[in-house]
């Protein structure tokens, strides 16, 4: 079996960019699909409401609730599983026009612990003096294959790693002219290279070519360049909507691919 190697340019719990190789497009594409559509979160899908007297209708608060990301342990539970979740927020005590209390996603509470809202500043609705909404909701865990709103990957893309090579110094009469250039660099030409920070400059460093604003004329002043994709090497840029961290839906996506793979081989030897 081929050995894939992950490097990571920057990393946090909910988002990362890293650098996988050697893959094909069609692989990184179904890994980029497989993250947005197979890995499964809970999401609220049906909602009975107790109690509404805000001035928004049923379904809107309905439609609210459930793009709210709740947190989703990996493998704890299986499709098609469901948590109960419940609301009730009342408006301010006094008349005033002016004031209102806020219903925001941290007042939900869960029958499973494991299973809360990823935020809890979430603005669900306002509500005036005499106003309530209280309300029990069901969350079913499915995929993004099914509906959007249980997709955990909100950004995922892809692009080519690219290099940059230095094949002559400008004229000294040549305007300095910006070359724009979004995406990871893998350097080859750190001694043409300016430092970034102070930092030194290796060759084979990744580089976000936001480090230097995009420009290549910042990062090779006065050389003449060409840009080459990276055979077989591409960047990833993933952000989660807090449903898991940015790992588990990587590795989560990678298992699907495997499954498929190995469903495949044992269809194709029947």
């Amino acid at each position: 079996m081929e050995e894939y190697e992950v490097q990571f340019v920057d990393r946090s719990e909910r988002s990362a960019r890293f650098v996988a190789r050697p893959i094909t497009p069609a692989f990184a594409n179904g890994i980029r699909r497989a993250m947005i559509a197979d890995v499964p979160t809970f999401s609220i899908d049906t909602v009975r409401v107790i109690e509404n007297s805000s001035v928004m209708f049923d379904e809107q608060i309905g439609l609210r609730l459930g793009m709210v990301p709740l947190t989703t342990p990996v493998e704890e539970f299986e499709l098609g599983e469901e948590v109960t979740l419940s609301l009730d927020v009342s408006g301010p005590e006094r008349e005033d026009p002016e004031e209102t209390v806020t219903a925001y996603s941290g007042d939900l509470e869960s029958s499973d612990e494991m299973v809360q809202p990823a935020d809890d500043n979430i603005p669900i609705i306002d509500l005036k003096s005499q106003q309530r909404l209280e309300i029990e909701a069901d969350a079913v865990l499915d995929s993004g294959r099914e509906h959007a709103k249980h997709q955990g990957g909100v950004a995922v893309g892809y692009r080519h790693l690219q290099q940059v090579e230095v094949v002559g110094d400008r004229s000294e009469f040549d305007d300095e002219e910006p070359q724009i250039l979004r995406g990871v660099i893998e350097e080859q030409e750190a001694e043409h290279a300016e430092p970034v920070d102070g930092e030194p400059v290796e060759n084979g460093d990744l580089v976000p070519t936001d480090q230097f604003g995009n420009d290549l004329s910042k990062r090779y002043p006065g050389k003449e360049l060409e840009v080459h994709d990276v055979p077989d090497a591409f960047v990833f840029d993933v952000e989660t909507d807090g449903s898991f961290p940015v790992d588990d839906l990587v590795t989560q996506a990678a298992k699907t691919l495997e499954g498929r793979a190995a469903e495949l081989q044992e269809t194709i030897q029947l």
